[in-house]
């Protein structure tokens, strides 16, 4: 592989380095016409790392049958100008998720990918909204129709430790 030029690490994720406590809200059941959410709190640290090309982010949930550790792993395509974000649950610690691919319009970034949910296909899409000046917020939403709906199953809000 040839060495490239040095270039300037991008900045899309700097917003969310560092420690914060976070408030989570999640979908009982996905895909099923739930509409009952559990709501929990946990924590989340991250750093960069490939020289600001990526990041690792370190994370804690309080669900409530128990404490699950998971991290995300981002990193940045110089070529595609695309970003990358893996999830680890360290409930299964040698499967990483499929990678949701995509990036930010101003302060907002949206990320895709085409996965399975029982067996069947579906979307799962990630929106990263900055709120610049407040506290970020996280968003996953599935979609079994080709993208033409969604249902959001996760969100999640940063508040600066």
């Amino acid at each position: 592989m040839p060495l490239s030029k040095p270039t300037t690490a991008p900045s899309d994720f700097d917003f969310i380095i560092g420690e914060w406590q976070v408030r989570h809200r999640r979908l009982n059941s996905r895909m099923t016409g739930c509409n009952d959410w559990t709501e929990f709190l946990g924590t989340s640290c991250t750093r960069k790392i490939l020289g600001g090309f990526g990041n690792v982010e370190d994370n804690v949930l309080h669900l409530p049958d128990g404490e699950v550790k998971a991290a995300a792993f981002r990193s940045f395509d110089e070529t595609s100008q695309k970003w990358a974000i893996w999830w680890l649950d360290g409930r299964a610690p040698h499967n990483l998720d499929v990678p949701v691919v995509g990036s930010f319009s101003g302060p907002v970034g949206t990320f895709f990918a085409n996965d399975s949910l029982d067996g069947k296909p579906i979307t799962v899409r990630f929106i990263w909204q900055t709120n610049q000046g407040n506290n970020p917020i996280w968003e996953q939403a599935f979609s079994a129709d080709g993208c033409k709906s969604w249902e959001t199953n996760w969100v999640m809000e940063f508040v600066r430790q």
